[in-house]
């Protein structure tokens, strides 16, 4: 069974187009920017958030690899690495051996990291609705 082709778009965009794609843009920052503010005030940055709730929305479990996040997070795995540490001094989340392979190490979220990520989705999803 073979896809459908993909609907061709017009080579040429007008101003319609570039008036979607700045609002779209816009509306994004504005959401960041309101994520950046909300985070600050809680005491976190908004990659700490972001890390948090990756963790909390990981497909099917509640853990994630470092190099599981690295791509949720789209970032490098160095500075995963660091993220991790600097909310693991917080208190927001916890490394553990994997329970089957000793060598892979779990990324999971501590009682201090649920309560604040709780609190901060609910702000977030009052902000998207």
């Amino acid at each position: 069974m073979t896809n459908p082709p993909a609907p061709t778009l017009p080579a040429e965009l007008g101003k319609a187009d570039f008036e979607l794609l700045a609002d779209f843009r816009y509306q994004i920052r504005r959401f960041l920017r309101f994520s950046e503010q909300v985070s600050h005030e809680h005491g976190i940055t908004s990659l700490q958030y972001l890390l948090l709730l990756q963790l909390k929305g990981y497909p099917g479990r509640e853990w994630a690899t470092i190099a599981e996040l690295a791509e949720r997070l789209q970032s490098h795995h160095h500075g995963v690495v660091t993220l991790v540490s600097r909310c693991e001094q917080a208190g927001l989340v916890a490394r553990r051996k994997g329970e089957g392979d000793r060598r892979v190490v779990q990324v999971v979220l501590l009682p201090k990291g649920e309560e604040l990520l709780h609190r901060l989705a609910l702000l977030h999803r009052r902000q998207l609705v």
